[in-house]
């Protein structure tokens, strides 16, 4: 079980504001503040533009002052819905105040370890706190119409399986595994082994499987299920815990023969892909 994670400012920082927060099991996340400047202080959640482009979506919450020590708080629910995507977390002391970036404090993740094991509806939203780089109070967000949650992934000297469940959809009989090669058109479908709830699924893929794809000496296949023939495709990855990057964290070995390798990571978005050297 993982436990509460704490952050340390750096010294350059001084002693910045912090805010603690708690997330449950349904996606509610409370935001707690020490005493804060202000007659009506708000946390600010922006949606971190994507380069060259301006900021555009904002949400605003109020921060409640019930407790007899002057601490704040606020409370993110579980909808509406945040847009996919990294929103940083400010204090706005006063609707025309400059806003001021937050760091995190006590972090409480611990109703997200077995996420995965919890069936999600259509569509599947998640929200996990986490630090920045820099040190400052983040939450990544994912909103997909389904999700397929990659769990084990098991590596050998002669292929590697990727077990998974489906979220937000069903498998039918026809059900099959896309792997896409990044950047073009070219596709290798596998028929997945299934379990009884319509849900379960397993794939193996060998290095023969991706062969002769084209694309240079390096080249990466993307994973998605397809419910059913003719159903838009369902991104593998691995979302419904407590890892906001996964990407640094999950390392795989590569499985090696007839002078190639194909190993298995976690892109930056926490999506699965295949590449082959």
């Amino acid at each position: 079980m993982s436990t509460p994670q704490t952050t340390t400012a750096s010294p350059q920082h001084g002693s910045p504001l912090r805010a603690d927060c708690v997330i449950d099991s349904d996606g509610r996340i409370t935001f707690t503040l020490p005493p804060v400047p202000g007659a009506h202080p708000r946390l600010l959640l922006r949606l971190r533009p994507k380069k060259g482009r301006s900021e555009t979506t904002r949400h605003l919450l109020d921060l409640e002052s019930a407790r007899s020590d002057g601490h704040r708080h606020a409370v993110l629910e579980a909808q509406p819905v945040l847009d996919e995507g990294r929103w940083d977390v400010y204090l706005l002391p006063e609707p025309d105040a400059e806003r001021r970036r937050l760091r995190p404090g006590l972090r409480d993740l611990r109703s997200l370890v077995d996420g995965h094991l919890r069936d999600r509806p259509a569509p599947v939203a998640v929200r996990i706190p986490y630090a920045t780089k820099d040190g400052f109070l983040a939450l990544r967000a994912w909103r997909r119409t389904a999700h397929a949650e990659a769990g084990a992934i098991d590596v050998t000297d002669r292929a590697l399986t990727v077990t998974a469940r489906l979220h937000g959809a069903e498998l039918h009989p026809d059900a099959t595994v896309r792997l896409r090669l990044r950047g073009t058109d070219t596709v290798r479908t596998l028929r997945p082994r299934t379990d009884d709830g319509a849900r379960g699924f397993s794939f193996t893929v060998a290095p023969g499987d991706l062969a002769d794809g084209g694309g240079g000496a390096a080249r990466v296949w993307d994973a998605f299920v397809r419910p059913t023939d003719g159903a838009p495709p369902i991104r593998v990855g691995r979302l419904l815990d407590d890892v906001a990057d996964r990407k640094h964290v999950y390392v795989y070995p590569a499985v090696e023969t007839d002078g190639s390798a194909l190993r298995p990571y976690y892109t930056v978005d926490n999506d699965l892909a295949i590449e082959v050297t």
